[in-house]
């Protein structure tokens, strides 16, 4: 459990004027006051920042910190709230895309002890990074990296427009009225939950999020054995196995950021790369012959 500490971090708003900084809340010596790095990254506003502080929702080096003021090096500390870990003042943005495999999951909190999707990604050059949104630990498929709070918010939050696209197997046959209920949706406890679009293939495709997928077919009756998610905007898993990552290009990212704003309309869904997922036209076992890497990352 986190120790819980009251004691600043670095100077405080009552100390001298010629150590406290210019008004936007950093100075020469390095500091940044805390809220002011919570709002940089995207987190929150600053007021609300303080509410967080004051919650003990964010933590210094491992610490919860409450006390209003504090003020922090980011290039020195780590400063994480609810998991995340904050880009360090004046680091390079960097994005990455992961097949995150069954039994990984999307956290970056250093105590946890299972695989996280993050140790996966080898680049040393990648710093402090953390996941865009979250796929369950049973679940695979595609998930964002980066250490760009603006950018996770703006893709990852509902209220903008990114879709992801979902590949679900699911145990026993769909019937048609189960289809015509989810596509019409399906009351859980935090309210309706409806899929942009359901179709139905041998390993049917869905539109959706992850969590509420299994559950949607759980009370239809159909238990998902199988769900990956297999396109994100434009992204798609075409050349990633399980376990494999790659950086995003300026154009790609630049594409994400028009389509959750709503200023690009994402391609449309091609119907042989959605019957085809991972693995797709590999050989496999003895004597393959191994896919080109194409600038693939090595593995670990």
């Amino acid at each position: 459990m986190a120790k819980r500490s009251t004691r600043a971090h670095g100077p405080r708003d009552d100390e001298p004027d010629n150590e406290r900084g210019d008004e936007r809340g950093g100075g020469d010596d390095g500091l940044v006051r805390l809220n002011k790095l919570l709002a940089d990254n995207g987190i929150a506003s600053r007021r609300k920042a303080d509410e967080l502080i004051a919650d003990g929702a964010v933590m210094i080096d491992g610490e919860i910190v409450t006390e209003l003021g504090t003020k922090v090096d980011p290039s020195r500390q780590r400063v994480e709230i609810d998991g995340i870990i904050l880009k360090a003042e004046g680091a390079k943005p960097r994005y990455y895309l992961l097949y995150k495999p069954e039994g990984v999951v999307c956290t970056a909190d250093p105590r946890e002890m299972r695989k996280r999707a993050i140790d996966l990604l080898t680049d040393r050059n990648a710093g402090r990074l953390f996941t865009v949104g979250r796929l369950d630990e049973d679940s695979s498929g595609l998930i964002l990296l980066t250490n760009d709070g603006d950018f996770a918010n703006l893709v990852a939050h509902p209220r903008y427009g990114v879709p992801k696209l979902y590949k679900v197997v699911v145990k026993g046959s769909v019937s048609d009225d189960a289809l015509r209920e989810a596509r019409a949706g399906v009351r859980l406890s935090e309210g309706l939950a409806r899929f942009e679009s359901v179709g139905l293939r041998k390993r049917g495709d869905k539109e959706g999020k992850n969590r509420q997928i299994r559950r949607v077919f759980a009370k239809l009756g159909n238990k998902v054995t199988e769900l990956a998610r297999v396109r994100i905007g434009n992204l798609t898993d075409k050349g990633l196995r399980r376990g494999d990552w790659r950086p995003l290009s300026v154009k790609e990212v630049r594409e994400l950021i028009a389509i959750a704003k709503g200023e690009l309309e994402p391609d449309p869904v091609n119907r042989r790369a959605r019957e085809a997922g991972p693995g797709a036209k590999r050989r496999s076992g003895p004597g393959a012959r191994p896919p080109k890497s194409g600038g693939r990352p090595p593995r670990r």
